[in-house]
Parts: C-alpha cells; structure tokens; sequence
C-alpha cells in the first residue's frame, strides 16, 4: 500500500518533478504557434526533460523505499514519460548527424529560386549549399540517389507535381518548362517549416528526379530532411 507523503523533501521532489514535466508538455505548442523563438522553447524543452527524468528517477526511489505517497507515484510517472519523450526522438533518428541539408545529387543539387532569403525569413538558414555536408550525407544515407522514371517529361512533372500536394506540402511553385517545383513542408512535432526543390532532367532512358530538403533553422535535422526525401521519392515510384 503506498503511504502518505513522509518527508517534505519527497513532497518537494514530487511537485519539482511535475512542474518541470508541464514545461516538455508545454514547450511544443509554444514553438509551434510561434509564443516563443524556438531556440527558446527548446532550451525549455530540454531542461524540463532533464530535470523531470532526475526527478522522477528520484521519486521512484523514494516509493522503492516506501517513503512517498500518491503525489510521488504521479510525479515518478509523469517525470520518466517527459524524458521519455526527447529519448524517443533522439532512437528515431537512427544517430543521424548534425545537417539540415539533404539532396540526391550533392554535385549539383537543385537550386532553390521562389524560395528565396526573404521567403524564408530572417534568422534562417542559408538557401546555399554547403559542400562539406556531402561526405557526411554519403555516410549517413548511402541509399538515397535521384529516381529516374521511363515516363516523358511531362508525364514525369505531372506524377512529381501529385506527389509533392499528397504529402501536404505547400506548392510555392511549379514551372513545368523548367522542370522544377518548389514546396514547404511543415514538421508535425514542433511545426517548422522545411523547404523542398524538385527538378526533373529528361534522359534518354526517360526522365531523372532530383530532391532537395533543406530546413529554415537548427543545425541537425535528426534525419527527418533525409526521410522526407525518400518518401516522397517512394511515392512518386509507387504512382
């Protein structure tokens, strides 16, 4: 049977552990509806993560020793699902390295052109490409190469155009003369917004697709650039 609280130190842990758990729960909705800078909400984020797994790493001791009571068991619980939280994020990424930047072709990869500076606002990330993320990106994601379709031109700007509105992107634009489409994607999580290019080369075997993903802020995307890429990439060979 679990016990009435015994020490106010448990007490004070327990109510420590939760107020820091109520900052990882409200550290997304604040980012995402823009009521703090990111950098900000998740300096937030991840001090509550942090000193809510203490915490609750703390009142789970205290109840080992039977020295807590329902407080503590609600603490302990809410304490070790927030660093649950940043945990899960950090395994899903599968150790992904610190770049924002992802193409399929790091030679010559698409260029943003209706996605510019001012588009993406200030504070953000350069539209230019930096050569040294190549040999990391080749390491990380060996996999990830254009896609060449059998289809024309046409044909294959048309299923690539349908692809990109299906993932819900926001189409900023669409030039089927010059083969490239441009779009933002927004991060479900924490609502940042990612930018894509799309251009499509005619081949003689048919026609190449090339992406590029790039996100506005923040240094390591956590792969989700490269996973966008590939998905989108599936979709359109699925069509």
């Amino acid at each position: 049977m679990v016990q009435t609280e015994k020490r106010p130190w448990t007490s004070n842990i327990a109510r420590a552990t939760i107020a820091a758990a109520v900052l990882v729960l409200l550290a997304r909705p604040l980012i995402k509806f823009s009521f703090l800078p990111w950098t900000a909400g998740l300096g937030m984020f991840a001090v509550g993560a942090l000193l809510a797994g203490l915490g609750g790493i703390l009142c789970l001791i205290a109840l080992l020793r039977k020295r807590g009571g329902l407080l503590t068991v609600v603490a302990a619980a809410a304490g070790l699902a927030a660093i649950a939280v940043p945990v899960a994020i950090v395994v899903g990424s599968g150790g992904a390295p610190a770049i924002h930047d992802i193409t399929t072709d790091t030679a010559n990869p698409p260029q943003f052109v209706a996605i510019t500076p001012a588009v993406r606002g200030p504070d953000t990330n350069p539209v230019t490409y930096d050569p040294a993320i190549a040999p990391v990106q080749a390491a990380a994601f060996p996999l990830l190469k254009p896609l060449v379709l059998a289809d024309s031109p046409a044909a294959a700007f048309g299923k690539a155009l349908a692809a990109a509105k299906a993932q819900g992107w926001v189409i900023v634009d669409s030039n089927a003369v010059e083969g490239r489409i441009e779009a933002t994607a927004t991060v479900d999580w924490w609502g940042f917004k990612d930018d894509v290019v799309i251009r499509l080369t005619p081949e003689a075997a048919g026609t190449k697709v090339d992406v590029r993903s790039k996100s506005r802020v923040g240094k390591g995307d956590l792969g989700v650039n490269a996973k966008r890429i590939s998905d989108y990439l599936a979709a359109i060979k699925a069509a």
